[in-house]
């Protein structure tokens, strides 16, 4: 059989202590969170902002959602013909924007489902409330949201900026090399030298 070790309330005790002063004599690493702000990485999840000049009332976020915490309401108004001639259109006309934050699981599909980049991630946390109802935020409150949203990252370290894009207005962008497309049916056609 194996041995038992024999332990007491003095040799517990007198390890608890060693272990209490050997971890009382290292530096803290905790932060004095409301007097000293944290370092967040970047695009990391806060808030959801809303950018609802871009929403078109498509309802993917809330048929997406897996909390159904995402309310939507819009009617539709009709366009006028952009040219003579031509016929009036319909619109979806954003009413309510809402998510119940008291609900949300922060998953971010939503944001990603989204085809018309109206929903953002924004770094803010510091939003909590003392009454659970007010967590329910509307589309106004949503999209002051959007000044905190930071820029996307490059897609390329070594990419030019959009600005420098810009200013090279009057040169011809290059153009792409041409490719030669091959479709393949039934029939076997000879591919002609060029």
């Amino acid at each position: 059989m194996a041995e038992k070790k024999k332990s007491g309330f003095v040799p517990g005790l007198l390890s608890g202590m060693a272990t209490t002063a050997r971890t009382a004599m290292r530096p803290a690493h905790t932060q004095h969170y409301p007097h000293e702000k944290p370092a967040l990485p970047p695009r990391s999840r806060g808030v959801i902002a809303l950018q609802h000049e871009n929403c078109t009332s498509c309802m993917l976020c809330a048929r997406e959602c897996p909390d159904w915490c995402i309310y939507i309401d819009s009617h539709k108004e009709t366009v006028p013909p952009a040219t003579e001639g031509g016929r009036a259109r319909q619109q979806n006309v954003l009413d309510r924007f809402a998510i119940d934050f008291s609900l949300c699981m922060y998953c971010g599909i939503c944001i990603e489902v989204c085809p018309f980049d109206a929903l953002y991630w924004s770094p803010e946390f510091e939003y909590a409330e003392t009454d659970i109802r007010d967590l329910l935020h509307e589309k106004d409150r949503l999209g002051q949201w959007m000044a905190t949203v930071p820029p996307p990252a490059a897609v390329d370290p070594g990419a030019p900026a959009e600005s420098d894009q810009a200013g090279q207005t009057g040169q011809a962008a290059a153009a792409p090399e041409a490719v030669k497309v091959i479709l393949v049916t039934d029939k076997v056609v000879p591919e002609a030298d060029s």
